[in-house]
């Protein structure tokens, strides 16, 4: 694996940082009372840098977005963190709180500094400490690792990220290649602690090149905060639908359509999906790897966090398994931290039915899943967008407001797996999806559904529509959440 070039601290704020907005928070660092050998390093490094530590933080625009930044100087000591590299960092990140500003960090660290030992070490709990409490804050935590970073950085503050991105063929892993060959007399494994691999295996949301991350994470922090339009502080409580079932957006009464036909209608390989859903302009994806998408979008004006099945993904044949839930659920917390409203999009055939996937526990991270959604401190809307087939659809389902295409459906297995159940053969598929009440208009005639829209004319723009509708005036209720026929 080729090494990137490594920039120092000074030379990547000038690539991110607007010309005339850096301001510098760093405080000197004082005398310190240390052995002789270690004192001579410290001189050494701050001879070579221009730094007295391993981190500079501050505050500037990136990609138009006001930002606090704390960037890792890999030339001081190898980015170690000591007691003043944790006290400067723990600094930056609860002045950032107090000022009400993002934090984008962007680590190259080999970890602990060895010279001081476990009282270094521990800085890692304090860091952790004050970036939690700045994402309770509501604010975002955004992570951009460089290479390497490994060891206890990589472990604490480099994997805490609302977002997490990292630069093209990084080093980044938990042990140390040097370290792992020193104790167990082999190489690491090639090809494992690398960006790209991080990325296939959930780890890292992407891999974005040095001179494209400025306007990344403008676009990030822009979606996730904008004005603050759509703060959970600004909904009102929920208005009560009418009764007698849903409204009902497009035609202006839905004809009831055979259950079939609608499941055959909703598998069409050219059926409109999440990725159709999203206003590109408006939408700055965290995900769009797998089955599940994660993203920070906009419906008529209000700024949400929006997590849903890809049907193109599931065509190809990536079901939805344990780590894409995980992903859901990040969504739930990312929304409730941000005090977003949170949008769940449903279109599956069903979750993945594998060894690996009953191993990794599927059953219970639906379970979480649905768990987390139902208790989401944010508003939530719901959208059945099509399939709704077992588990991994009622996770996302679960919400304060329910909408649904009137040729949706939502059922505990694909209708044929129910026929194989009842019947013990494919045969009676049909038969079954009309007798189990599956579909959105049955679904909304027993007030599990709140609105209907119309698979006519251009339906996707009006589902928009009906979302941004939903979403004003909205406020959480479990007992809305949990409602059953």
């Amino acid at each position: 694996m080729s090494e990137p070039s490594r920039r120092s601290a000074p030379e990547l704020i000038a690539a991110l940082i607007a010309p005339g907005t850096w301001e510098s928070w760093d405080q000197p660092v004082g005398t310190r009372d240390v052995e002789a050998g270690y004192a001579a390093s410290l001189a050494r490094a701050a001879e070579r840098t221009g730094e007295d530590e391993s981190v500079v933080t501050g505050r500037g625009v990136v990609g138009g977005a006001d930002i606090a930044i704390i960037v890792s100087e890999f030339g001081f000591l190898g980015g170690s963190i000591g007691a003043a590299t944790g006290t400067r960092v723990i600094a930056a990140i609860r002045r950032a709180t107090d000022e009400g500003l993002p934090v984008l960090a962007l680590p190259a660290s080999g970890g602990t500094r060895m010279q001081e030992g476990t009282s270094a070490f521990l800085q890692m709990v304090a860091i952790t400490g004050a970036v939690l409490d700045h994402r309770r804050a509501g604010l975002p935590y955004l992570v951009y690792l460089r290479s390497p970073t490994t060891g206890g950085v990589f472990a604490s503050w480099g994997s805490l990220g609302h977002v997490t991105w990292a630069e093209p063929e990084a080093l980044i892993g938990f042990l140390g290649p040097r370290v792992y060959d020193g104790l167990y007399g082999r190489p690491f494994p090639d090809g494992v602690q690398t960006a790209e691999n991080l990325r296939e295996h959930g780890l890292v949301d992407d891999v974005v090149p040095i001179p494209e991350i400025a306007t990344t994470v403008g676009a990030m922090v822009r979606a996730m905060r904008g004005d603050q339009a759509g703060s959970v502080a600004d909904f009102r409580p929920p208005i009560a639908q009418p009764s007698g079932g849903a409204a009902v957006s497009g035609a202006s009464a839905t004809p009831r359509r055979d259950v079939w036909e609608s499941v055959d209608a909703t598998r069409s390989a050219d059926r409109a999906g999440i990725a159709d859903l999203l206003d590109a302009e408006r939408t700055a994806v965290i995900r769009d790897r797998g089955p599940i998408w994660l993203t920070a979008t906009e419906f008529g004006g209000v700024r949400t966090i929006c997590v849903g099945h890809d049907r193109r993904a599931q065509a190809r044949g990536e079901l939805i398994g344990p780590d894409d839930l995980r992903v859901a659920r990040r969504a739930v917390t990312l929304a409730s931290e941000l005090s977003l409203p949170l949008v769940t999009v449903i279109d599956t055939p069903g979750a993945e039915l594998s060894t690996d996937a009953e191993e990794g526990g599927l059953a219970g991270e639906i379970a979480q899943c649905t768990a987390d959604l139902v208790g989401a401190a944010t508003p939530t809307v719901s959208v059945l967008m099509g399939q709704g087939a077992g588990g991994a659809a009622l996770a996302l389902f679960p919400t304060d407001r329910r909408i649904a295409t009137d040729d949706g459906w939502l059922s505990p297995l694909p209708p044929e797996g129910a026929s194989l159940i009842v019947h013990r053969d494919l045969d009676h598929a049909a038969e079954l999806a009309r007798a189990q009440g599956i579909s959105a208009v049955d679904l909304a005639a027993s007030g599990m559904v709140d609105r209907l829209v119309s698979v006519d004319g251009d339906w996707v723009r009006r589902l928009r529509a009906e979302i941004a509708e939903q979403l004003a005036g909205l406020r959480p209720s479990t007992d809305a959440r949990v409602r059953v026929p």
